[in-house]
């Protein structure tokens, strides 16, 4: 009797003993992998949490913590803070170095502390802005970009009028931009809608001339000859047509301008010079 007790006690020793065994074994393996969020983080990280959730970009909505930290210490000493060049590359911008010269806090990536004397680095991002500046020389070529853009906080855009003078009093920056491309601004182009003040602003012969013209060119606007581009000047046959006078005329006269000297005011062949043209 006491022997069958005593197995069965031994049995049930054996079992408990087992058991405990195994909830040790899954607890130890539990803690080698823990399963981590990002709501983890933030219980002892919080300000570069708030960096991301006010000024993230990309690293706010495409990324989270554990993309870029894949470990931490003491379990994990190397990688901990990454190479921006674990996702960034492939692009120009990407092999400049020392990435936090100018992205001091890559939890808000996008806010830059630029230096005074930039160019180099600015148009390995602004690939568009740099090409314009080589292919279409000026004194802007010349300058490095934080000379006009602000290097205490990038994406300012500056008022052409913090350097140059309106080519008018009533000339604003709005109307500075609608002729000149800040990198490239010696290529004037402009759109349909430009008023003969605006050009008269730099032309005000021309635009005195047209202004006190009688014939149809009084209404006509400056843009609507000397279109698209700046020093455009339009073949008068482009409205007029290959034939406007007889024959004979245009053969005693093939240049418009002989009689019509300026297109601006076309009555100056009048009556004096027609006079003296027959005596």
């Amino acid at each position: 009797m006491k022997e069958s007790c005593k197995r069965i006690w031994l049995g049930a020793l054996t079992g408990a003993v087992l058991v405990v065994a195994s909830t040790v074994s899954v607890g130890a393996a539990a803690g080698d992998t823990p399963v981590l969020s990002n709501k983890d983080c933030v219980m002892c990280h919080t300000q570069e949490p708030a960096d991301i959730e006010r000024a993230g970009g990309a690293h706010k909505t495409e990324i989270g913590c554990q993309d870029c930290h894949v470990g931490h210490p003491p379990k994990v000493t190397e990688g901990v803070i990454p190479e921006c060049s674990m996702c960034h590359e492939g692009k120009p911008h990407f092999e400049v170095k020392n990435c936090l010269r100018c992205h001091s806090n890559p939890h808000a990536p996008l806010e830059l502390t630029l230096g005074p004397d930039e160019k180099a680095v600015c148009v390995t991002c602004h690939e568009k802005e740099g090409k314009e500046l080589t292919q279409y020389q000026s004194h802007h070529s010349e300058m490095a970009c934080t000379e006009c853009h602000d290097n205490k906080a990038h994406g300012i855009v500056p008022s052409c009028l913090d350097c140059h003078e309106a080519h008018s009093p009533d000339m604003g920056p709005d109307e500075c931009r609608k002729c000149h491309k800040a990198h490239m601004p010696l290529e004037v182009t402009y759109g349909q809608d430009i008023p003969n003040k605006d050009c008269g602003a730099c032309h005000s012969d021309e635009l005195e001339l047209l202004a006190k013209t009688q014939t149809k060119h009084h209404n006509v606007s400056c843009v609507k000859c000397h279109n698209d581009k700046h020093k455009t000047i339009p073949r008068c046959q482009k409205c007029h047509g290959e034939k406007p006078h007889a024959e004979g005329i245009l053969k005693r006269f093939p240049n418009c301008l002989s009689c019509h000297k300026d297109p601006h005011d076309l009555n100056t062949w009048g009556s004096q010079r027609h006079e003296g043209k027959t005596k």
